[in-house]
C-alpha cells in the first residue's frame, strides 16, 4: 500500500490536507502487499446518512447534482424495508388473509433516494457520525459540496488521534520509515490542516514524530487544546513547547515521551501556564536494554538519553501541584527527585517508576507513604546493582557477566 500512497501523495499534493488519516500512516509502513487495497466507504457511511435524513428539514439551499457523489453512492442507496411487513399487516387487519392461510405478497419496489437532494447542515450531521478515516478519506474526498459541508462544521475535526495507525503497526523495520523527513513533513501537513480545519475547535491531538514547526502551527491556532501527545518526536524542542505553554492554557493532558529535546525549561513554562493539568507522561526509551530498538531508533538518538532526571522531578512536584497521574518510566532520577514529588503533587493517584533503576524499593516505599491519595504504583522491576559500576575497575567485568550472563536483576 505504501508503494501506491506515496506517487498519490505526491501527484495530488495540493489534496494532502484531505486525503491522509490514520490509514495513510498504515499505508505508509505497511509496504508492498501489505495494504488492504484502495480505500471504500464503510457501512458507517450509509447508517450515518440514514439517521441524518430523520432529522427535520433545514432551511437550507439543495446542494446541485454531482456524478462523483452518484458513482460514491450508487450502492449505498437506502431500500424501503418494511413493505413487505406492511402489506401483509394491512391485509390481516380487512380479513384478507385468513387464519393458517397466506396469499402472496409481492415485493416492495426500492425507494430511490437520491443523496445529492441532502442539505448542507443534514450532511454535517451525518459526517459528525463518522470514524476519522471515513471522513477524511471518505466524505470530505467525494466532492466539493460534500467537502465543503464538512468544513462548514468545524466541530468535526476537534480531534487528530493518530495513534492507534502507530499502535496498530508491527515493530522492525518498517518502524524505521517513522524516522525519516519525509514521514516528518506528512506528519505536519496534517497537523497544520487539521488545526486550520477546526478554526480554534481543536480539542484533542495524538501524534508521532512532528516537527517544532508543526506543533507550533497547531498550538497558535488551538487555545482551546486539552489534551496533547507528541510522544517519540525528536524534531520538538523547547522552542514550540513554549509556545504550547503560551497559547494552549486548558491542557489537561500532555505526553512528551522519548522527546530527547524537551528540558526542564519547558516544564516549568507548561506548569506555570497549564494549571489544569493532570496527567504528564515523561517517559524515555529503556536504556538499560536498548536492544529491542536496534534498527528502529537511530543509535545517535538513543545515546542522547536525557540525564536530569532528579531537576526535571524537581520542576514538576514545584510547578504541577494538581497532577494525578504522573509517568516518569526508564528515568534516571535518584532518591532526590523522587523525594520531591510528595511535597509538591500531594494529589497524585498513580505514580509509575517502572524501569527507574537508580532507586531502590526503600526509597520508593517512603516516597509512596507521603502520598496519601496513590492508588497506583507501579514499581521498577530492575535494577542493576551498585557493584557493578566497579567491576571494570577490577577486570573482572567479563567473569561477571559471564557467570550471571546480565548485569540486571529481578527484585
Amino acid at each position: 500500500m505504501a508503494s501506491r500512497l506515496l506517487p498519490l501523495l505526491s501527484s495530488l499534493s495540493f489534496f494532502l490536507p484531505f486525503l491522509l488519516s490514520v490509514s495513510a500512516v498504515r499505508g505508509l509502513i505497511a509496504g508492498p502487499g501489505g495494504g488492504k487495497g484502495p480505500y471504500r466507504p464503510r457501512a458507517g457511511l450509509t447508517t450515518a446518512v440514514q439517521e441524518a435524513r430523520s432529522l427535520p428539514p433545514a432551511q437550507a439551499a439543495v446542494q446541485p447534482y454531482h456524478r462523483p457523489r452518484r458513482r460514491l453512492v450508487a450502492g449505498l442507496r437506502k431500500k424501503g424495508g418494511g413493505g413487505t411487513e406492511r402489506t401483509l399487516a394491512s391485509q390481516m387487519s380487512t380479513g384478507g388473509v385468513a387464519s393458517g392461510e397466506a396469499k402472496p405478497v409481492e415485493p416492495a419496489e426500492e425507494e430511490e433516494r437520491d443523496w445529492s437532494e441532502m442539505t448542507p447542515v443534514c450532511l454535517a450531521e451525518a459526517f459528525s457520525r463518522l470514524a476519522l478515516e471515513d471522513l477524511w478519506r471518505g466524505a470530505m474526498a467525494c466532492c466539493r459540496s460534500w467537502r465543503d459541508a464538512a468544513r462548514s462544521r468545524p466541530g468535526l475535526f476537534a480531534a487528530l488521534d493518530l495513534e492507534p495507525g502507530f499502535a496498530e503497526s508491527t515493530p522492525g523495520a518498517e518502524a524505521a520509515a517513522w524516522w525519516t523527513p519525509a514521514f516528518q513533513r506528512r506528519v505536519d501537513a496534517m497537523l497544520r490542516s487539521a488545526a486550520t480545519l477546526a478554526a480554534g475547535e481543536l480539542r484533542e491531538v495524538r501524534v508521532r514524530h512532528c516537527s517544532d514547526d508543526g506543533l507550533a502551527f497547531a498550538a497558535e491556532r488551538s487555545p482551546r487544546l486539552s489534551i496533547l501527545s507528541i510522544r517519540t518526536s525528536p524534531a520538538v524542542t523547547d522552542r514550540s513547547m513554549l509556545i504550547v505553554g503560551t497559547c494552549c492554557t486548558m491542557l489537561t493532558e500532555l505526553d512528551i515521551s522519548n522527546c530527547y529535546e524537551v528540558s526542564y525549561r519547558s516544564l516549568e513554562v507548561i506548569g506555570q501556564s497549564c494549571q489544569n493539568l493532570r496527567v504528564l507522561k515523561r517517559n524515555i526509551f529503556n536504556w538499560i536494554d536498548p536492544s529491542e530498538h536496534v534498527g528502529i531508533v537511530p543509535e545517535d538518538y538513543l545515546r542522547e538519553c536525557p540525564q536530569d532526571g532528579d531537576r526535571e522531578a524537581i520542576t514538576i512536584s514545584k510547578f504541577m501541584p494538581k497532577l494525578k497521574h504522573l509517568e516518569l518510566r526508564f528515568s534516571k532520577l535518584t532518591a532526590v527527585g523522587l523525594n520531591s514529588i510528595p511535597g509538591g503533587c500531594k494529589e497524585l493517584e498513580i505514580l509509575d517508576l517502572f524501569g527507574c533503576a537508580n532507586l531502590t524499593s526503600r526509597g520508593i516505599d517512603q516516597a509512596a507513604a507521603n502520598l496519601k491519595n496513590l492508588e497506583t504504583l507501579v514499581k521498577p522491576n530492575i535494577y542493576i546493582p551498585r557493584s557493578s559500576f566497579h567491576m571494570g575497575r577490577y577486570g573482572h567485568w567479563q567473569l561477571y557477566d559471564e557467570r550471571f550472563q546480565t548485569n540486571v536483576f529481578q527484585i
